[in-house]
């Protein structure tokens, strides 16, 4: 590993706190869309009565289609030429479509089939994450490309980061707004407005990146001429060109280094987020579901604050030690707080439960700050090898890689809850190695992927210095031109027209 240089971020390299905040604003929008699909969900089965298992369906077969529209959204956007730049023009338009389906899609007509509802919803939930991949993928990409500096990025995905967990602290309280009886005259009513609130939310905080924030590599647009004398050949070419950027990114080892140590992490965290719950209603708790929930709510609310926190210890960590190392110490520190679930989840002293969340909140804290940063790191590395920038189909294939990871550790957490013995039925009266292995894959699973992440990590090849090599030879190659950041603020009329 090559020793840090520690310089300081020069003037042209930073990247205004008002503009971080606009950029941050995104991923809280980004995780809203998200979070808000998961949470309000629970109105197909309460409020409709359909059954659990079409609800679970409906979740998961959207997603297939990201793995076909994430990454040709991220060429598409790469390969923009537009005046407005690569990225801006899909973040504005996205926002507004993903606002208009997301609210569109909730307003569901009452006394209807099940099998109506089940295609009412995944047509429209098909066509709501078209237009959020339209949103989010160059979003992402945008996010990479703010600055070529090696400190500068990991602070930009800090903020995000930050700006981003709030999603996830207003979501549980969807449930409580939309059976409102004071308001509504149902849950189906309630989340019709719910759906609403969001949708407008989503558009006029969502176009604010693509009119305030500016692009670093602007393409120089082709003239009227050269573009219709290559129509007959261009659409066999983009679909050539895809597939070879595709499969570049995808076997380009630093990158898949860093989809490896993710994808551990933070599905080794999902894999048993629900046996947390499990262990302490079952096992601290012994059954009580109503004491065991609140110990539950409150643990979330702790690795809430803590993750926060955690966002900017990791920041100042990554700007004296390098990425790496920071990466290796905030991983430790999550393991050590995996382990002290052990001894923690104790019933004969309950409130222990809020300690371990204080540190293992370093390891989701830490991974999403850094992985950002480390990834425009690599879109550096590839221009360098390559000659072409691909922030979007780098920033696409590593969200679908979590994405697609994220929904096969909450299936295989099922079936490892069923290995354990674990029966409902039974309620607080569990066996005894039931509650043991419970609590050993609990503490077992994301301590072992959080090593294995760890291992990963070590070989990756992009130091401070090594970041700070590539830069220069890109800039003594490029000259000045292609790197402007020149791109004016967007009119939203003026966009609005394009």
């Amino acid at each position: 590993m090559t020793t840090n240089v520690n310089r300081n971020t020069a003037k042209e390299d930073r990247i205004s706190v008002g503009q971080k905040l606009i950029y941050g604003l995104g991923a809280f929008v980004n995780n809203l869309l998200g979070a808000a699909m998961v949470t309000m969900a629970i109105v197909l089965n309460l409020g409709l009565g359909m059954n659990p298992a079409l609800v679970g369906l409906l979740g998961a077969l959207p997603r297939f289609i990201d793995a076909f529209t994430d990454p040709l959204m991220g060429y598409i956007s790469d390969h923009t030429k537009s005046k407005w730049g690569r990225r801006r023009p899909y973040i504005f338009a996205g926002a507004i479509i993903s606002g208009i389906v997301f609210a569109m899609l909730w307003q569901l007509p009452k006394d209807q089939s099940e099998n109506f509802y089940f295609w009412f919803f995944l047509i429209g939930s098909t066509l709501f994450y078209i237009a959020y991949t339209i949103f989010a993928t160059p979003w992402v990409a945008l996010g990479y490309e703010l600055t070529a500096d090696y400190h500068e990025r990991t602070r930009i995905m800090a903020v995000q980061n930050f700006m981003g967990q709030f999603a996830w602290l207003v979501a549980p309280w969807f449930l409580l707004f939309m059976q409102n009886e004071a308001l509504f005259s149902d849950m189906i009513d309630g989340a019709g407005w719910l759906a609403i609130i969001i949708g407008i939310f989503t558009i006029c905080i969502g176009i604010l990146p693509a009119i305030f924030l500016s692009e670093r590599f602007i393409p120089i647009p082709t003239s009227k001429n050269d573009t219709n004398a290559a129509k007959p050949k261009r659409a066999k070419a983009a679909v050539l060109d895809f597939f070879k950027g595709f499969m570049i990114t995808i076997k380009f080892k630093p990158f898949l280094k860093l989809c490896g140590a993710t994808f551990l992490v933070f599905n080794g965290f999902m894999m048993v987020a629900a046996f947390q719950s499990y262990v302490i209603i079952y096992y601290v708790f012994g059954g009580d579901q109503v004491l065991g929930a609140e110990y539950v709510g409150w643990a979330g609310t702790v690795s809430f604050v803590a993750t926060s926190c955690s966002i900017f210890i990791v920041t100042k960590l990554s700007s004296m030690l390098g990425k790496q190392k920071a990466f290796f110490i905030t991983i430790a520190i999550s393991i050590f707080g995996y382990a002290l679930k052990w001894v923690c989840f104790t019933p004969d002293n309950p409130q222990l439960v809020l300690i371990p969340p204080i540190f293992f909140a370093f390891g989701l804290g830490g991974l999403f700050t850094l992985m950002g940063s480390m990834v425009a790191d690599v879109c550096d590395l590839d221009e360098l090898e390559t000659g072409e920038r691909r922030e979007g189909m780098f920033g696409s294939i590593f969200w679908w890689v979590v994405k697609l990871g994220m929904a096969a550790a909450i299936a295989a957490g099922g079936f490892l809850l069923n290995a354990t013995g674990f029966d409902v039925a039974l309620g607080g009266s569990q066996s005894a190695d039931t509650l043991f292995y419970m609590r050993l894959a609990d503490v077992l699973v994301p301590v072992l992927c959080s090593v294995g992440a760890i291992w990963m990590v070590a070989t990756y090849p992009i130091s401070e210095s090594k970041a700070l090599e590539v830069r220069q030879k890109l800039e003594a190659r490029r000259g000045k031109s292609g790197t402007s950041s020149a791109a004016e603020p967007i009119a939203t009329s003026e966009l609005a027209q394009a």
